[in-house]
């Protein structure tokens, strides 16, 4: 098996590799499996290895390549994908007991384009059942248990990708697919010290995805670095006429790039009322990078004041309660893990009209407020949460209950935002700080995490896994 020094590095790296003939698909793919034997049912953080298709395009990768055809940079570069994604012929659980069995005979959009840019999928990456659509208050709410943070086995992951986060984060596969509708993105890459992105609204087919929320679901990369996000994004991207939210213009992402005249960087003094401590210290040194850069001008800024959470709550309650209708009303909700996810569905369902109504009328009113507050900036930075991970046996409601505006803002706008490693609590478990921008500024916010990623190596760390 491949040592971890290899592992761990970035797409970037291994495409670079690979294409050199220093690493052979073959021998990474394999390593990678290994891996994810031995240390992902530890972790949970697989729902399915599918080590049969992962050989067989590793394979063929490592035959193109040598025969001089190149597909490109994720040619060989083995990845896996959250399991709420359909993958032709093998199970799609959507991480919930009631769909052990649910298989699709059609790929995702998201995974039939790696498969045409010669990645290799090696899993299904584990999830919180239905992303937590219904609600839940343990991180046991998963039919494959709750996913282990590397760092310390005895925290979470975060979010309903916690599985995509465990198997980036403990080096079983290079980069993997998250999805996010509130934080499911971020939260898993700041509690495991990834770079992840979400990306504008539209810009990622999800075409062979599960619904939760149709008007805020996000498809995007977890991975080591922020070049790595940009890499993947260009490939996942673009416009799907089987997607009914696809963008039909801009869709396709073209790439960051260093900036003709310095990113005006908003730093977010309202986000986080109570930051921890060892969150804050972390921010703070992470800000001092900032403000040094030539490339970013930094100034504070506030959120606009206003019931946005609330009303992102409703929305993503109504659309789910929408979504799950049928396991809901025939009464299968009852075989979901969390008690929580048993009975949010019924709640979700009384909500009336006029609440979801109101709640649409906010959306429009915020989207106002953040169109003028991006005439002052061109990105807004906070820290990604204002706490480290939490235990695997936390209820998440005490655990968890601070507010969170951009969270609810930034998904129920349809801003592009990626979350970045930036320092260690006392405990040895990851902060981090995230980067958010206007809808189709997906460069900007990726440039500006590159630009601190080039001053610092947080992101170069990874865990020790016996």
């Amino acid at each position: 098996m491949l040592s971890e020094d290899i592992l761990f590095l970035p797409a970037t790296e291994l495409s670079r590799r690979i294409r050199q003939r220093q690493v052979s698909p073959v021998e990474l793919t394999e390593s990678y499996l290994e891996r994810s034997q031995k240390i992902g049912a530890r972790l949970n953080a697989y729902a399915t290895l599918t080590p049969d298709l992962a050989r067989k395009q590793a394979r063929a990768a490592e035959k193109e390549i040598s025969a001089g055809k190149y597909r490109g940079p994720l040619h060989g570069i083995p990845y896996a994908a959250k399991d709420l994604l359909a993958v032709k012929d093998y199970p799609t659980t959507w991480g919930a007991r009631p769909y052990k069995d649910q298989r699709f005979d059609y790929d995702a959009t998201v995974i039939k384009k790696l498969e045409d840019a010669g990645a290799v999928l090696v899993g299904k990456a584990a999830m919180i059942e239905l992303a937590g659509g219904l609600g839940y208050r343990y991180a046991s709410a998963s039919a494959s248990g709750p996913a282990k943070n590397p760092w310390n086995e005895a925290f979470w992951t975060c979010g309903s990708s916690s599985g995509s986060a465990a198997i980036v984060g403990a080096g079983l596969a290079t980069f993997a697919l998250g999805t996010e509708t509130w934080g499911s993105i971020l939260c898993p890459s700041g509690f495991v010290g990834l770079s992840g992105l979400r990306p504008t609204f539209g810009r990622v087919s999800r075409y062979g995805a599960m619904a939760l929320a149709y008007s805020m679901d996000h498809i995007g990369p977890m991975c080591h670095s922020a070049d790595d996000c940009d890499l993947v994004l260009k490939i996942i991207s673009g416009y799907d006429p089987l997607d009914a939210g696809c963008l039909a213009q801009g869709a396709r992402y073209a790439g960051a790039a260093v900036p003709a005249k310095p990113l005006r960087v908003g730093w977010m003094v309202n986000q986080w009322k109570e930051p921890s401590p060892e969150v804050n210290k972390n921010a703070n040194a992470a800000r001092e990078v900032l403000q040094k850069s030539n490339l970013l001008k930094v100034s504070n800024v506030s959120l606009p004041e206003g019931p946005w959470e609330i009303a992102a709550g409703v929305i993503v309650a109504v659309e789910g309660a929408a979504a799950f209708s049928e396991l809901i009303q025939s009464g299968k909700v009852a075989d979901l893990n969390d008690p929580l996810g048993r009975i949010g569905g019924y709640m979700n369902e009384a909500i009336s009209a006029s609440d979801h109504m109101t709640a649409e009328r906010v959306r429009r009113i915020l989207q106002k407020k953040m169109a003028e507050l991006f005439t002052q900036v061109d990105v807004l930075v906070a820290p990604t949460l204002p706490v480290t991970a939490s235990r695997l046996d936390a209820n998440l409601d005490e655990a968890l209950t601070f507010a969170d505006p951009i969270g609810g803002i930034g998904n129920i706008c349809g801003l592009p935002a990626i979350s970045v490693p930036c320092g260690f609590d006392h405990l040895g478990l990851p902060t981090g700080i995230q980067f958010i921008g206007r809808p189709l500024d997906d460069a900007q916010v990726v440039q500006a995490a590159r630009i601190f990623q080039a001053e610092t190596d947080w992101h170069k760390r990874h865990p020790q896994l016996a």
